[in-house]
């Protein structure tokens, strides 16, 4: 198991593929962990020197004192990037590390390439709701939380034909940290870039679930007229895209890189 450490959290990651090909990042959304890209990195793999990681309090990574900022997060992915020596990436991220790839593109510009934001906002739901969740959290455990995710996940047809995929997303949610889910929870009750994407200059694509009730069309629609020359493309999914609609998603990925 690789970790290092980033600032107060010690974050653990994986890579496959070639140290010398370009590197491409891949972030996690709120509730799951570095597995999730599973389909992509097994894809990307073989042209692509592919670096996935767990975001503090989630998955195999530490849980320090929350609550976490949206500027942690952030942080977290270029100390990653610092220790592996990588001067500039191509980054991934869905829901929770979408919202963090812009601000890493507002932020560090110079550290990438392309950036990709799938089934996110730049402002996710709101505060007041966040706060509940986390205080859910903090005071039943993820259970409650993981028996309903599924419905906010993936459409019913994907529920139905793919239960063991959806059980085992459901399970890792269910037996993940409370209080990591909970600070996380905090950051995005605060994280708010709408303002700050208009400065965004990079090469841009923004991937969109057309039956996403968390992070809607409509949302993805506002980020690409606030980012200059950003690309949208839209998915028959829900939330989780790159999960239900995994080659649709990487065949979208594969064009833009």
């Amino acid at each position: 198991m690789s970790v290092f450490q980033s600032a107060d959290a010690h974050i653990h990651y994986q890579t496959f593929g070639d140290r010398n090909a370009p590197a491409l990042v891949f972030s996690n959304s709120l509730g799951t962990h570095y597995g999730m890209w599973q389909q992509q990195f097994n894809y990307f793999k073989q042209r692509f020197y592919v670096i996935c990681y767990d975001t503090r309090g989630h998955g195999s990574s530490s849980t320090p004192p929350g609550p976490y900022t949206l500027q942690q997060l952030g942080e977290d992915v270029i100390r990653l990037l610092d220790h592996l020596k990588i001067e500039k990436a191509s980054f991934c991220g869905i829901s929770m590390g979408g919202i963090t790839g812009q601000w890493l593109a507002t932020h560090y510009p110079e550290r990438f390439s392309h950036v990709v934001i799938a089934n996110t906002a730049a402002k996710i739901g709101q505060e007041q709701a966040w706060l509940d969740r986390a205080k859910l959290a903090r005071e039943q455990g993820l259970q409650p939380i993981a028996a309903t995710a599924a419905s906010r996940w993936f459409t019913d047809p994907f529920i139905q034909s793919q239960t063991a995929i959806v059980n085992h997303l459901c399970h890792d949610l269910s037996a993940g940290s409370a209080d990591g889910y909970a600070s996380c929870c905090e950051a995005l009750a605060k994280a708010d870039v709408r303002e700050q994407i208009k400065d965004i200059h990079l090469p841009v694509l923004i991937i969109a679930g057309t039956q996403d009730p968390v992070t809607t069309v409509a949302d993805a629609q506002f980020m690409q007229q606030q980012i200059a020359d950003a690309q949208l493309v839209e998915i028959s999914a829900s939330h989780i895209s790159n999960i239900e609609q995994a080659d649709a998603f990487n065949a979208a990925l594969d064009a833009f890189l």
